[in-house]
């Protein structure tokens, strides 16, 4: 599928992703872990090799099969779900980075299991992402992740494997001979854009498409951000904002896979922060199972725009990273449901208290879930001195 240079530059951009991830450089003896799907294990390798030459403690982790994760959630007893094995708490805590491969082999072997066992591991694995975050606001940790094709990935996005290959290569810029120069290019523009963006005094965003009439307040102490090496690619600039304030109507034109389930046609209706009314035309028991496994599931964590200038993904590829990132002609935006970004509030991280979290309306769940507009649209900022002005129209910010 790649060729040898191909993986080498993929490697390449993902060091360059983690270390612009991370607020303070990395160093020698610093620990990071790669986790990936056997499929992938060519390109943890030489992420394995680069990482010793650099001076950096790897540590691999190869996933749970397809068959190993049915079994786990199909026999597991109620314990046997929430347990963390021992040494993982210790190990976040002096984890300096993490890059992740995803490589499925299959996207729809839990497509019959209760979505509320799925959510009840999800749940205790919470503890686990909150040490994280906590020393990723310190400038202690720092993560990536990118895709790599696999036949399963391709036949659900109904493209040959090597045209699912070919959108990674142009999505990542590893048919050029320095894609990490692209990369800092694009990570310019978007600065400038995020720096634009924060500049305004906004009282809320009113997002206007066929099927979207949806209203978003940014909140106190808020910043857009986006494009910093945490995924790969990511075109993507967003905020977290107050979910108290969110109503209206959103819809997700773009079909979507989780844990198993393909959803089509996803549509919220959003009353005093909370989706009031769900509906979907394809798996619409699944979506509201899972805006039920807590509290925080059927809130608002996230609010996403993508330039068309910056993507190159013009077609569906079965998996958010790349779906969320959509370019084509009108760009795309997108919302998650459930956990909101602690690195959007705008003030000193380590202040971010969970009182004052929820003080500022910053969501908490189990859950973050991506669902996709690729309408034409427009996004008015209706900004406290009462003048409007459109920060994006025609897939595109208006900057």
């Amino acid at each position: 599928m790649f060729t040898s240079k191909q993986l080498q530059r993929y490697a390449d951009v993902l060091w360059w992703g983690l270390t612009t991830a991370r607020t303070s450089p990395f160093k020698r003896n610093d620990i990071v872990v790669i986790r990936y799907n056997k499929p992938a294990v060519e390109l943890a390798e030489i992420l394995y090799a680069g990482l010793l030459t650099r001076g950096i403690h790897p540590i691999q982790r190869m996933n749970p099969t397809p068959a190993m994760e049915r079994y786990f959630y199909s026999i597991s007893s109620g314990k046997q779900l929430v347990f963390l094995p021992p040494g993982e708490k210790e190990l976040m805590s002096r984890l300096n980075g993490s890059i992740f491969l995803y490589a499925p082999e299959s996207i729809t072997h839990l497509s019959d299991i209760d979505p509320q066992k799925i959510g009840k591991t999800a749940v205790a694995q919470k503890a686990l992402r909150d040490i994280g975050n906590q020393r990723e606001a310190r400038g202690a940790f720092s993560w990536t992740l990118c895709v790599f094709p696999t036949a399963e990935l391709a036949e659900h996005a109904d493209r040959s494997l090597a045209e699912y290959t070919r959108q990674i290569v142009k999505s990542c810029f590893l048919n050029k001979m320095d894609p990490v120069s692209h990369w800092q290019d694009i990570y310019k523009n978007a600065q400038s854009i995020k720096k634009w963006l924060n500049s305004m005094d906004v009282d809320y965003f009113h997002v206007e498409s066929d099927n979207i009439d949806l209203e978003i307040a940014p909140g106190e102490k808020r910043q857009w951000i986006g494009i910093s090496g945490r995924n790969i690619p990511s075109f993507e600039i967003f905020v977290s904002p107050d979910w108290r304030t969110v109503r209206g109507a959103y819809y997700a034109d773009q079909p979507s896979y989780r844990s198993g389930n393909r959803v089509e046609g996803v549509r919220l209706v959003f009353q005093k922060g909370r989706a009031i009314k769900v509906s979907a035309d394809s798996g619409e028991n699944f979506v509201k199972k899972q805006l039920a496994i807590d509290k925080g599931a059927d809130k608002l964590g996230e609010f996403s725009l993508t330039d068309k200038r910056f993507s190159k993904i013009n077609c569906f590829m079965a998996n958010t990273l790349y779906d969320e990132n959509y370019g084509g002609r009108y760009g795309n935006c997108h919302i998650a449901l459930g956990a909101s970004y602690s690195n959007t509030y705008a003030g000193d991280g380590k202040r971010l208290t969970p009182t004052r979290k929820r003080q500022l309306g910053f969501n908490e769940s189990a859950l973050h879930w991506d669902l996709v507009n690729t309408e034409k649209k427009s996004v008015t900022a209706h900004l406290k001195t009462g003048k409007t002005l459109v920060i994006y129209e025609n897939g595109r910010f208006s900057y």
